[in-house]
């Protein structure tokens, strides 16, 4: 035992000589002093836990990259809804873009006027909601989005190109003239098909092509579609009642009046509401069927409205 502290306080001796030798900065120690601390500064600033990585950058990344993929995919939905498509592909479009861009899931909520979708990626849940502005049908977008969807899917884009791909779409506009063209061409012809014979499809096809000109001229001016539809049907009426009146007309039948109306028939919503009710998306279903129904019931309004004014004989 005495070995052992004459040993000990050898040792002691020799430390104590080695720091006593050492130049004198003001930040030596001795056996028995802790080891020295870093500022507190840094301490709070490299400290970690022992077993736990520190991927805060990458969930940063990951939520960063998350929320463009929403966006896209609520863009995706909101282009096909406003151009006429079913309430079924444009869900079904939003959650295959954003499957194909690395998310988990993605659910949507689909209405006439609104679209609500939420992606969740690896438990993170990110939802945004945009208004639905009706734009016209247009079918070209429809298209563009569909090819976009299924270049993503085979992982030949990535959320970077989709977003450049979705702000070069633009809508596919025909000129007014070759518009006012095909729909009098399309009337005339049903006219014919119908035992009108050849001057009931020119009164038809005079009658329409106007009436498509003031609807285009509307429209334009942002008439309310209702108004516009109603204004439209008693320029068609007008104009095909008033040349049946003539005597080169007289014994032309009268469904060259119904003919010239048939321009302002809602089909393809009435197509879409069915559809959607068939499919489940009830509301949407029954939203487009309240529209496509008061579109007609002004087609109607203004139809009567011109056949009291001018007097003019009913439809055979």
């Amino acid at each position: 035992m005495a070995t052992k502290i004459a040993l000990f306080t050898k040792l002691a001796k020799v430390w104590d000589a080695s720091n006593s030798a050492a130049p004198q900065t003001g930040n030596f120690c001795t056996l028995f002093d802790p080891p020295p601390q870093p500022p507190l500064r840094f301490r709070l600033k490299y400290r970690q836990i022992p077993g736990v990585v520190d991927n805060r950058g990458s969930m940063q990344v990951d939520r960063t990259q998350q929320r463009a993929i929403t966006r896209l995919c609520i863009q995706c939905g909101l282009f096909l809804l406003q151009h006429g498509a079913e309430s079924a592909l444009v869900e079904e479009l939003s959650t295959r873009l954003g499957l194909a861009l690395g998310m988990d899931s993605v659910e949507s909520a689909i209405s006439s006027n609104a679209i609500v979708l939420t992606t969740i990626k690896n438990g993170e849940c990110l939802t945004s909601t945009r208004k639905n502005v009706d734009r016209g049908i247009n079918m070209h977008v429809v298209t563009e989005v569909q090819h976009i969807v299924i270049l993503a899917e085979h992982k030949l884009l990535d959320y970077r190109d989709v977003e450049k791909r979705f702000a070069q779409i633009v809508p596919l506009r025909y000129p007014r003239w070759l518009l006012v063209l095909m729909v009098g061409l399309s009337c005339a012809c049903f006219c014919k098909l119908n035992n009108g014979g050849w001057d009931g499809a020119l009164v038809s096809f005079c009658a329409s092509t106007v009436a498509m000109y003031i609807r285009q001229v509307l429209t334009h001016r942002s008439m309310h579609p209702q108004i516009n539809f109603c204004i439209t049907a008693f320029v068609a009426t007008t104009i095909s009642g008033l040349l049946l009146r003539l005597p080169t007309f007289a014994s032309t039948p009268t469904i060259a009046m119904a003919a010239s109306v048939l321009l302002l028939v809602p089909g393809f919503p009435l197509i879409n509401a069915v559809a959607d009710m068939f499919k489940g998306h009830i509301n949407t279903g029954l939203a487009r069927w309240a529209i496509a129904s008061l579109l007609t019931l002004a087609t109607c309004i203004g139809v009567v409205m011109a056949m009291t004014v001018w007097g003019l004989r009913g439809w055979a």
